[in-house]
């Protein structure tokens, strides 16, 4: 199951209480006041991890505490701290402030890690109120609570290349042909109801690179409105380099003219506001094993006027598949390379 939001609320431990007590022991020629501090409680951090690949631990499991601090003793013993608690979330989570909406970290590397709620300080036992001229104090202090807060947690995948759109062009044939991914593939659309990954290797031995490939439920005229199920999932894409547009050039794709539908998609992305429009993007005209040669021709039309690149392609069959796959390849490169320029 692929949960990508979740909300959870976290409790730090309170500090442990400072104890009053006095020594009195026969033989013993200093008593006095000797009641220890109390421990501190336990602090909730949040890790990421890229063992993790979704939120969904959090969906059924919402609640977290760290252990309170163990109370002071006498004979100036302190108490135990509590045990804090780490929470494991996937690269690529985003944390926020649930009451305020303020964003408080972007675990973008693994095993980058944060306090989210700090435990509570012990409390101070008597023995730290004795001075010169208050030999005998009975003043201790309780310790102090812990925090508690609640967060929302965002899952945006981190990959190079994000395959968009409409639903049932191809995607999930494609990435099964381009990685080891092996999504549902039906005739039907909406077939792909969450996002898969797949690793994509191009080159020889010597000379071998790789990239991760994102494959998001097809898009619909208003996804990001929330029409269809395009609106839970562009947000997996912000992070990507390189945009792949599929089109459907065959009979039996149910939708006459192309450019309109690739007009369509390029409003959505647009409109979702996260800057998609302006990623580098390769057209994929899919299914030329039975392409209308008519709709086939008016992309091609298009894509010139807009000098965009286009590469006819069959995942069925494999013409023309490597050739994107390597031109996908060049992209990343390019992408990465801008990406780590000053």
């Amino acid at each position: 199951m692929f949960i990508d939001e979740a909300k959870i609320r976290v409790k730090a431990g309170d500090g442990g209480n400072g104890c009053m007590a006095f020594r009195r022991e026969k033989f013993v020629p200093r008593g006095g006041p000797s009641g220890g501090d109390g421990g501190k409680g336990g602090d909730v951090w949040m890790e990421s991890s890229e063992r993790h690949n979704t939120l969904v631990h959090f969906r059924f499991n919402p609640e977290y505490k760290g252990e309170r601090g163990r109370h002071g003793e006498g004979s100036n013993k302190t108490g135990r701290d509590g045990e804090g608690v780490v929470l494991k979330v996937p690269v690529g989570t985003i944390l926020y402030d649930e009451e305020t909406g303020e964003k408080i970290h972007d675990f973008a590397h693994a095993d980058d890690r944060i306090v989210i709620a700090r435990g509570g300080r012990g409390g101070r036992g008597n023995a730290q109120f004795k001075t010169s001229t208050h030999q005998a104090p009975r003043e201790h202090e309780p310790g102090r609570p812990g925090e508690e807060r609640v967060y929302r947690l965002e899952l945006k995948l981190l990959a190079d290349v994000g395959l968009v759109g409409y639903p049932n062009v191809g995607k999930s044939t494609l990435i099964s042909r381009i990685s080891a991914a092996r999504p549902k593939i039906a005739d039907y659309p909406f077939t792909t109801l969450e996002p898969n990954l797949g690793v994509v290797v191009v080159g020889s031995a010597a000379d071998e690179k790789s990239f991760v490939v994102a494959d998001i439920p097809g898009l619909i005229e208003g996804a990001h409105t929330g029409a269809g199920l395009g609106v839970q999932f562009l947000r997996h894409i912000e992070r990507t380099g390189v945009l792949v547009h599929l089109v459907d050039v065959s009979d039996g794709s149910g939708r006459p003219d192309p450019v309109k539908d690739v007009e369509v998609i390029l409003g959505e992305l647009e409109s979702f506001g996260a800057g998609l429009e302006g990623k580098p993007m390769l057209m994929v005209a899919s299914k030329i094993d039975a392409a209308n040669p008519d709709k086939l021709a008016q992309l091609k039309r298009y894509c010139k006027r807009q000098k965009l690149e286009l590469f006819p392609i069959s995942a069925v069959t494999g013409k023309g598949v490597e050739e994107l796959k390597y031109a996908i390849g060049e992209k990343v490169e390019e992408a990465r390379a801008t990406a780590h320029t000053p």
